[in-house]
Protein backbone atom coordinates (compact mmCIF):
# COMPACT_ATOMS: atom_id res chain seq x y z
CA UNK A 1 0.00 0.00 0.00
CA UNK A 2 1.36 3.56 -0.86
CA UNK A 3 -0.10 6.53 1.35
CA UNK A 4 0.77 9.89 1.50
CA UNK A 5 0.93 11.80 4.98
CA UNK A 6 0.22 15.26 4.83
CA UNK A 7 0.46 18.44 7.87
CA UNK A 8 -3.08 19.98 8.30
CA UNK A 9 -2.82 23.07 10.57
CA UNK A 10 -6.43 22.42 11.27
CA UNK A 11 -5.19 18.73 13.02
CA UNK A 12 -1.95 20.54 15.05
CA UNK A 13 -4.83 23.25 15.77
CA UNK A 14 -7.22 20.88 17.14
CA UNK A 15 -3.92 19.21 19.34
CA UNK A 16 -3.20 22.62 20.55
CA UNK A 17 -6.53 23.20 22.36
CA UNK A 18 -6.48 19.38 23.39
CA UNK A 19 -2.73 20.08 25.17
CA UNK A 20 -2.76 23.76 25.95
CA UNK A 21 -6.77 24.79 25.81
CA UNK A 22 -6.05 27.97 27.45
CA UNK A 23 -4.28 28.99 24.25
CA UNK A 24 -6.94 29.52 22.44
CA UNK A 25 -9.18 31.14 24.74
CA UNK A 26 -9.12 35.25 24.33
CA UNK A 27 -6.01 35.34 22.21
CA UNK A 28 -6.32 37.67 19.39
CA UNK A 29 -3.90 36.85 16.46
CA UNK A 30 -0.72 38.95 17.52
CA UNK A 31 -0.54 36.87 20.84
CA UNK A 32 -1.01 33.52 19.29
CA UNK A 33 1.67 33.56 16.75
CA UNK A 34 3.82 34.17 20.09
CA UNK A 35 3.03 30.84 22.17
CA UNK A 36 5.38 30.13 24.28
CA UNK A 37 5.43 26.27 24.61
CA UNK A 38 4.22 25.06 20.87
CA UNK A 39 3.79 21.80 20.09
CA UNK A 40 6.28 19.93 17.69
CA UNK A 41 4.87 19.93 14.10
CA UNK A 42 4.02 15.99 13.33
CA UNK A 43 1.38 16.27 15.49
CA UNK A 44 -0.44 17.94 12.51
CA UNK A 45 0.32 15.17 10.55
CA UNK A 46 -1.88 12.59 9.18
CA UNK A 47 -1.77 9.55 6.75
CA UNK A 48 -4.08 10.42 4.03
CA UNK A 49 -5.27 8.89 0.25
CA UNK A 50 -3.72 10.90 -2.38
CA UNK A 51 -6.35 13.37 -3.29
CA UNK A 52 -7.05 16.42 -4.71
CA UNK A 53 -10.09 18.73 -5.17
CA UNK A 54 -11.99 18.64 -8.04
CA UNK A 55 -11.19 22.40 -10.15
CA UNK A 56 -9.57 21.62 -13.38
CA UNK A 57 -13.17 22.46 -16.07
CA UNK A 58 -13.18 19.79 -18.70
CA UNK A 59 -11.19 16.97 -17.31
CA UNK A 60 -12.96 13.52 -15.89
CA UNK A 61 -12.34 13.09 -12.13
CA UNK A 62 -10.25 10.08 -13.27
CA UNK A 63 -7.86 12.50 -15.39
CA UNK A 64 -7.80 14.72 -11.94
CA UNK A 65 -7.17 11.65 -10.11
CA UNK A 66 -4.05 10.35 -12.45
CA UNK A 67 -2.77 13.85 -12.21
CA UNK A 68 -3.08 13.53 -8.34
CA UNK A 69 -1.37 10.42 -8.21
CA UNK A 70 1.49 11.38 -10.68
CA UNK A 71 2.15 14.70 -7.99
CA UNK A 72 1.43 13.27 -5.11
CA UNK A 73 3.25 9.68 -4.99
CA UNK A 74 5.26 10.07 -8.47
CA UNK A 75 3.42 7.40 -10.15
CA UNK A 76 2.33 8.03 -14.10
CA UNK A 77 -1.28 5.80 -13.97
CA UNK A 78 -3.79 5.72 -17.06
CA UNK A 79 -7.26 6.46 -16.42
CA UNK A 80 -7.70 2.80 -17.98
CA UNK A 81 -5.49 1.72 -14.75
CA UNK A 82 -7.84 3.28 -12.40
CA UNK A 83 -10.85 0.96 -11.10
CA UNK A 84 -13.67 3.03 -9.46
CA UNK A 85 -14.64 1.61 -5.58
CA UNK A 86 -17.45 4.15 -4.70
CA UNK A 87 -18.47 7.67 -4.36
CA UNK A 88 -19.50 9.25 -0.55
CA UNK A 89 -19.96 11.87 1.23
CA UNK A 90 -16.83 13.57 3.83
CA UNK A 91 -17.13 16.61 5.86
CA UNK A 92 -21.04 16.15 6.22
CA UNK A 93 -21.15 18.64 9.13
CA UNK A 94 -19.06 21.28 7.80
CA UNK A 95 -18.78 21.02 3.86
CA UNK A 96 -20.50 18.03 2.50
CA UNK A 97 -17.81 17.03 0.53
CA UNK A 98 -18.48 14.41 -2.76
CA UNK A 99 -15.41 12.05 -2.56
CA UNK A 100 -14.82 9.09 -5.41
CA UNK A 101 -12.43 6.71 -4.27
CA UNK A 102 -10.67 4.76 -7.10
CA UNK A 103 -7.61 2.07 -6.94
CA UNK A 104 -4.66 1.32 -9.12
CA UNK A 105 -2.06 -0.90 -8.83
CA UNK A 106 1.26 0.38 -9.40
CA UNK A 107 4.52 -0.94 -10.32
CA UNK A 108 8.07 0.35 -9.86
CA UNK A 109 8.43 0.78 -13.97
CA UNK A 110 5.25 3.27 -13.16
CA UNK A 111 7.17 5.71 -10.84
CA UNK A 112 8.57 8.69 -12.70
CA UNK A 113 9.76 11.06 -9.98
CA UNK A 114 9.60 11.09 -5.99
CA UNK A 115 6.62 12.76 -5.59
CA UNK A 116 5.50 14.94 -2.70
CA UNK A 117 2.94 17.59 -4.03
CA UNK A 118 3.56 21.04 -4.94
CA UNK A 119 5.42 23.04 -2.75
CA UNK A 120 4.18 26.52 -4.04
CA UNK A 121 1.05 25.39 -3.06
CA UNK A 122 2.01 24.87 0.83
CA UNK A 123 1.77 20.54 0.14
CA UNK A 124 5.21 19.15 1.82
CA UNK A 125 3.89 15.25 1.04
CA UNK A 126 5.36 12.27 1.94
CA UNK A 127 4.84 8.65 0.82
CA UNK A 128 4.71 5.72 2.80
CA UNK A 129 4.69 1.99 1.89
CA UNK A 130 2.63 -0.32 4.01
CA UNK A 131 3.37 -4.08 3.77
CA UNK A 132 -0.02 -5.75 3.38
CA UNK A 133 0.71 -8.33 5.97
CA UNK A 134 0.95 -4.61 8.01
CA UNK A 135 -2.32 -3.39 6.46
CA UNK A 136 -4.97 -4.14 8.91
CA UNK A 137 -2.66 -3.74 11.97
CA UNK A 138 -2.00 -0.11 10.63
CA UNK A 139 -5.88 0.69 9.73
CA UNK A 140 -6.94 -0.08 13.34
CA UNK A 141 -3.49 1.41 15.12
CA UNK A 142 -5.15 4.88 17.00
CA UNK A 143 -2.10 5.77 17.94
CA UNK A 144 -1.42 7.04 14.15
CA UNK A 145 -4.10 9.38 12.45
CA UNK A 146 -5.41 8.67 9.67
CA UNK A 147 -9.10 9.59 7.83
CA UNK A 148 -11.71 7.28 7.69
CA UNK A 149 -11.33 7.02 4.13
CA UNK A 150 -7.79 5.41 4.80
CA UNK A 151 -9.09 2.34 7.07
CA UNK A 152 -12.47 2.06 4.48
CA UNK A 153 -9.95 1.79 1.46
CA UNK A 154 -7.80 -0.75 3.74
CA UNK A 155 -10.77 -2.94 4.49
CA UNK A 156 -12.28 -2.49 0.83
CA UNK A 157 -8.57 -4.10 -0.32
CA UNK A 158 -8.54 -6.74 2.26
CA UNK A 159 -12.23 -8.01 0.89
CA UNK A 160 -11.73 -6.92 -2.39
CA UNK A 161 -7.57 -7.55 -3.77
CA UNK A 162 -6.30 -9.65 -0.90
CA UNK A 163 -8.30 -12.87 -1.77
CA UNK A 164 -7.02 -13.09 -5.05
CA UNK A 165 -3.54 -12.81 -4.29
CA UNK A 166 -0.97 -15.53 -5.02
CA UNK A 167 -0.37 -16.94 -1.70
CA UNK A 168 2.98 -17.00 -0.19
Amino acid sequence: FSFVVFFFQAVYMCEVERHHPQVLQNQDKESFSRLEDPLPAVVGVTYELCAGIVDKPGLSLEEIACGEVLEECGYRVAVTDLRKITSYRSGVGVTGSRQTLFYAEVTDQMRTGAGGGQAEEGELIEVVEIPLEDSMKFAYDETLPKTMGVIFSFMWFQNNIAPKLPKK
